[in-house]
C-alpha cells in the first residue's frame, strides 16, 4: 500500500503510480487507486489475493457509509466473529473480506478502537472523508512494515521505503543515527529509517496525519513493555503439565486462525522444534493433510532428512525442495537487491529462496518465528539464565584475565581443538570469542550489548551522532533474562527477523503467517514463569514439552541450528576480492562516512583466521552496496 496527503490540487497519479509500482511485487492480483484532489490525498494498493478473491476485495475499500477509505496490507485473522456481530448490528456485506469486515468496523467504532479490537498482522491508513484527516496503524507486534514522513510539500507513506524513494525530494544520504543504529546492529531499528525525515511507525502504534505539515506523534494502543510488566505482575501459578496445556491450546487456537484462507496454505518445516511445533499443531488442527516444506541446502547445515522424518510421522504432505549448488557470488547480489535498507542478516537470503521454492505451491506458508524471542530460545538466553551471574560476580581482575586467555588461540585454532575433543559445538571458535566479550563486562545488560552489537559506531563513523540509548527502557528491576527477552522483542524481532520474513516472502507474493506471534500468546509468556522458558540449559521448554506431545523427542532433540550461509568462508575465499573491492580503503575516504581503518585491521584478521569477523563486515559490505549500488 501507498499514498500521499498534500495541500491540496495538482495531479496526484503520477507520483501514486509511481510508488505502486515500487511495491507491484507485494501484490500482483489486483491494484487499485483513490484519488481526492481538492483534499489533495491520494491511496494505492497492490493486492496479493487471499481471502475472498472476487472484485468484492478490491482496494482501496470505501465504508458503506461513504466516510472511510482504507488500504489494508495484512490479514485480520478474527474477521468472522466481527462479521458476525457487525452483522447482528445490521450490516450488509457485499462480500466476505476481512478488509471489509475492518472498514466496517472502524466506521462503527474509529480507527484506533478497530484496530485495538482485531486479531491480525496488517498495517493500514484509512482516510476521513469528513474530518479530512489521514490516520496509520500497525499490528501489535510489527510483522508488517510502513514508513511514513514528509518528502517536499508532500506526506508520504508505503509498505516499502523503495516506494518513498520514487518521490523526487527523497534525501540519498543515509540518516546519521539509522546509519550508527545500523553499524551497531546489523539492521535499522524503529522508528528511524536509513533515509532521513522517513519513519517507521513503531509496532502496536497509531499516528493521525491533518495535514502535510501536522503529523501527530505514535500513540501506543497496546504496549510490549506494558504487557511485560503486567504479566510479571500476575504469574501463572500453575504447575509443569498445566503450562503445558496451556501453551498447547493457545497456539492450537492461533494455528488454527492462520490456516484460513481461499487460497493454498502450507507451513514451512526445518525440522527443528519452533516449525516443527507449528507444522505439529497445524496437523492436528486439520481435517486433510497439511502441506509441508523445507530445503535441501547440502552440507552439514542441511536439516531436510530430519524435517522429513518429522512429516512422516506427522502424516503431512511434505516436498522437499532442492536448492542446488548456492553460488556466493550469486547469493550476495540478492542480498544487496532484496531489501531497501541496508541489512545484514545473512539468512535473510536463504529464507528468500525457501519463500520463491514454496511460493511454486502455495500461496500461504506458516513459519516458527518468534518462539527465540519470546521463550528464550537463544544461546545468550540460557547464559543470562545459567553461569552469567556467577561470572559477573568473580574479581573484574580475573574475569578480564580469563578474557583474554579465550582469545588467545584464533577462531580457527578453537575449531581445529574442538575436532578432536568428544561432542561437538559448531563454531565453537566464534562462541569462545564472545564469551571473552562478556566476561569484559560490567553487568547483565552490557553483556547483551556486547553480544548484539557488531561495530561501535564511534570509532567506524567518522562523523558520529551523539550515542543513543543501546538498552530498550522498562523491566529495570526484572531478571536479566525478562530484560533481555524485552529487548529483542521491541527491537530485534520486530526490525531484524520480521523484517527478514516480510522482505523474503513478499518479493515473491507469498504471504507468511507467524503463529507464534498472536498478541494473546505473546501475553500469556509474560506470565509464565522462567523455568516453562528455559530450563535444564534449553530454550523454549514449555515448546519442546508441546511438540513431544505429537513427535517423538528422538526426531527433533539436536542442537539448534542456524539458518545462516557459511559468510566466514566465503570472505576468505569466493568472495575475497569482492570484499576487497567494496572495503577498499580509498573507497572508503571518498565516501566519507567511515573510517578506512578499523574495516582494513578487521579484514586483515578475518583474511588470516586471526579472528572472525563475518557478520561485522558482512554489514559494512551491505551497507556499500545500499550507498552506491555495487554488485559481486
Amino acid at each position: 500500500m501507498v499514498g500521499l496527503l498534500t495541500h491540496g490540487g495538482g495531479d496526484l497519479g503520477a507520483d501514486l503510480d509511481a510508488m505502486s509500482a515500487a511495491v507491484a511485487h507485494r501484490g500482483p492480483d489486483d491494484a487499485g487507486r483513490w484519488l481526492d484532489p481538492d483534499a489533495g490525498v491520494a491511496l494505492g494498493h497492490r493486492r496479493l489475493a487471499i481471502v475472498d478473491l472476487s472484485v468484492a476485495g478490491h482496494q482501496p475499500m470505501t465504508s458503506a457509509d461513504g466516510r472511510w477509505v482504507l488500504v489494508l496490507n495484512g490479514e485480520i485473522y478474527d474477521h468472522a466473529d466481527h462479521r458476525h456481530r457487525l452483522e447482528g448490528d445490521g450490516v450488509a456485506f457485499r462480500g466476505h473480506s476481512d478488509t471489509e469486515v475492518l472498514v466496517e468496523l472502524i466506521a462503527r467504532r474509529g480507527p484506533e478502537a478497530a484496530v485495538a479490537a482485531v486479531d491480525g498482522m496488517f498495517a493500514l491508513a484509512v482516510w476521513d472523508r469528513r474530518e479530512r484527516v489521514l490516520v496509520l496503524a500497525r499490528d501489535r507486534v510489527g510483522e508488517k512494515p510502513l514508513y511514513y514522513g514528509q518528502v517536499g510539500d508532500a506526506f508520504a507513506f508505503a509498505s516499502e521505503l523503495g516506494a518513498v524513494r520514487q518521490l523526487s525530494h527523497t534525501s540519498t544520504s543515509p540518516d546519521p543515527q539509522a546509519l550508527a543504529d545500523y553499524l551497531r546492529y546489523g539492521f535499522v531499528p524503529a522508528p528511524h529509517s536509513i533515509v532521513p525525515g522517513i519513519d517507521k511507525l513503531p509496532a502496536g502504534c497509531v499516528v493521525r496525519v491533518a495535514s502535510p505539515t501536522t503529523v501527530s506523534e505514535p500513540v501506543p494502543y497496546w504496549s510490549l513493555a506494558s504487557v511485560a510488566a503486567a504479566g510479571l505482575a500476575d504469574p501463572l501459578a500453575l504447575d509443569d503439565r498445566e503450562l503445558v496445556q496451556l501453551a498447547d491450546t493457545a497456539l492450537r487456537a492461533s494455528v488454527r486462525r492462520r490456516l484460513e484462507a481461499d487460497v493454498p496454505v502450507g507451513t514451512f518445516l526445518s525440522g527443528g522444534v519452533d516449525s516443527s511445533t507449528i507444522a505439529a499443531l497445524a496437523q492436528a488442527v486439520s481435517t486433510q493433510p497439511v502441506r509441508t516444506f523445507t530445503v535441501a541446502v547440502g552440507g552439514e547445515g542441511d536439516e531436510s532428512v530430519t524435517a522429513a522424518g518429522v512429516a512422516r510421522h506427522l502424516g503431512t504432505e511434505h516436498t522437499t525442495l532442492p536448492l542446488g549448488d548456492l553460488d556466493p557470488i550469486d547469493l550476495a547480489s540478492r542480498a544487496a537487491s532484496l531489501y531497501d535498507e541496508p541489512f545484514a542478516d545473512p539468512s535473510g537470503v536463504p529464507t528468500a529462496l525457501l519463500c520463491a521454492a514454496a511460493r511454486q505451491h502455495v500461496t500461504v506458508c506458516l513459519s516458527g518465528d518468534g518462539a527465540d524471542e519470546l521463550l528464550g530460545g537463544y544461546n545468550r538466553y540460557r547464559v543470562a539464565h545459567g553461569g552469567l551471574s556467577r561470572l559477573l560476580a568473580l574479581p573484574g581482575p580475573l574475569r578480564r584475565g580469563a578474557s583474554r586467555a579465550l582469545t588467545t588461540p584464533s577462531p580457527v585454532g578453537w575449531d581445529r581443538l574442538a575436532r578432536v575433543l568428544p561432542g561437538r559445538t559448531p563454531a565453537i571458535g566464534t562462541k569462545a570469542h564472545k564469551l571473552a566479550g562478556v566476561l569484559a563486562a560490567d553487568d547483565h545488560m552490557a553483556a547483551y550489548a556486547v553480544l548484539a552489537t557488531r561495530w561501535d559506531p564511534a570509532t567506524l563513523m567518522t562523523n558520529p551522532p551523539p550515542p543513543s540509548a543501546t538498552a530498550v527502557p522498562g523491566l529495570d528491576a526484572a531478571l536479566p533474562l525478562d530484560r533481555m527477552l524485552l529487548a529483542d522483542q521491541e527491537r530485534t524481532l520486530p526490525d531484524d527477523m520480521l523484517v527478514k520474513v516480510d522482505r523474503a516472502s513478499m518479493a515473491v507474493a507469498l504471504e507468511v503467517r507467524v503463529p507464534f506471534l498472536d498478541h494473546r500468546f505473546v501475553e500469556l509468556t509474560w506470565r509464565m514463569p522462567e523455568r516453562a522458558k528455559v530450563r535444564d540449559g534449553h530454550g523454549k521448554w514449555v515448546v519442546r514439552q508441546v511438540l513431544g506431545q505429537y513427535v517423538p523427542h528422538e526426531l527433533w532433540d539436536r542442537p539448534k541450528m542456524g539458518f545462516d550461509p557459511p559468510v566466514a568462508d566465503w570472505l576468505r575465499g569466493p568472495l575475497r576480492e569482492w570484499s576487497h573491492d567494496l572495503l577498499a580503503p580509498d573507497r572508503l575516504r571518498r565516501q566519507g562516512l567511515l573510517r578506512p581503518e578499523p574495516i582494513a585491521r578487521a579484514l586483515a584478521e578475518h583474511d588470516s583466521g586471526a579472528r572472525n569477523h563475518d557478520y561485522a563486515l558482512w554489514t559494512v559490505l551491505m551497507l556499500q552496496t545500499w550507498l552506491d549500488g555495487a554488485t559481486p
